[in-house]
């Protein structure tokens, strides 16, 4: 048999069987697409669940459980705070490399809708200490948030305070090669509406929401129209307890959407010992599993 004809008889050869199994393959049903793996991780922030463990506590329960990064909150047992020395911060970021344990950055609480002008600059000048420390730990941000619509002041007026304040602590960020992260958080601040109102005026690429899994997220059952209001700003999200009642699920599904690749940080009520947080996060982290899979 010559070359060609060779191949043309295994043409129609293949061509034959495949004709007779394409009634086969069509009657089978059309498997359902599988959903994106999620790209972000389950980190840890230190309020309240680990506010009374050292230092050395927090990095081997991270380590044994697998929590990764940590947002250290300010105040904590922990103790880094904007007052450690050059070598301290150091040190401290020695420790949480050779645990290979990420500083997400530092929770803190600079707010800037206060009327009073000096408050307000001593809270500007708080963040800037700590984005300095940051910095020096090889962290990624600084939590910061509203936290009130003060009375007798036009919400409008205290909305653009708040943003103006944020482009000023953006900028000294992007001195430190840090981020700004704003927390959805607080009396009247904490309505995403009003979050998009401080994003827009602050207007700067280092300043973004930590997405906080606030009830108020929710309408009629579900966060995505809140989700998608702030999405343009969404670095960083703070969950709490998987079980309440919260859209976890869809949460978490509209983050893989959007192909979010950070993190989710558990922020838990309750001061356990060592040995009681340790085993109750492990439990959580298996709930956020189930839940991440959608």
């Amino acid at each position: 048999m010559s070359e060609v004809s060779r191949r043309d008889f295994l043409a129609g050869t293949a061509g034959a069987a495949l004709g007779a199994a394409s009634p086969a393959l069509a009657s089978q049903p059309a498997q359902p697409a599988q959903p994106a793996a999620a790209r972000f991780r389950l980190g840890i922030v230190t309020y309240n669940i680990a506010a009374q463990w050292d230092l050395t506590a927090l990095l081997r329960i991270c380590g044994a459980v697998g929590l990764n990064p940590v947002e250290l909150r300010t105040t904590h047992r922990h103790g880094v705070e904007p007052t450690l020395t050059a070598d301290q911060r150091r040190a401290v970021r020695r420790r949480f490399q050779e645990a290979n344990i990420e500083i997400w950055g530092c929770g803190t609480t600079c707010e800037f809708h206060s009327p009073d002008a000096q408050v307000l600059r001593r809270n500007i000048d708080t963040c800037r200490q700590f984005c300095e420390l940051v910095r020096d730990l090889g962290g990624r941000g600084v939590k910061v948030r509203p936290n009130d619509l003060p009375q007798g002041v036009p919400p409008e007026r205290t909305l653009a305070q708040i943003g103006r304040a944020l482009n000023e602590c953006g900028r000294i960020a992007n001195d430190c090669g840090v981020e700004i992260w704003v927390e959805v958080h607080g009396r009247g601040t904490a309505h995403p509406p009003h979050m998009r109102t401080m994003m827009e005026a602050a207007d700067h690429p280092r300043v973004g929401v930590t997405w906080n899994s606030n009830p108020t997220d929710v309408v009629n059952g579900s966060v995505a129209e809140y989700f998608r209001l702030l999405r343009p700003w969404i670095k960083s999200v703070h969950i709490n307890e998987l079980h309440s009642g919260y859209p976890y699920r869809e949460l978490f599904r509209l983050l893989r959407e959007a192909n979010y690749d950070r993190c989710t940080l558990a922020e838990i009520q309750g001061m356990p010992d060592e040995a009681t947080g340790e085993r109750l996060m492990r439990y959580y982290k298996a709930l956020w599993t189930e839940l991440v899979r959608g």
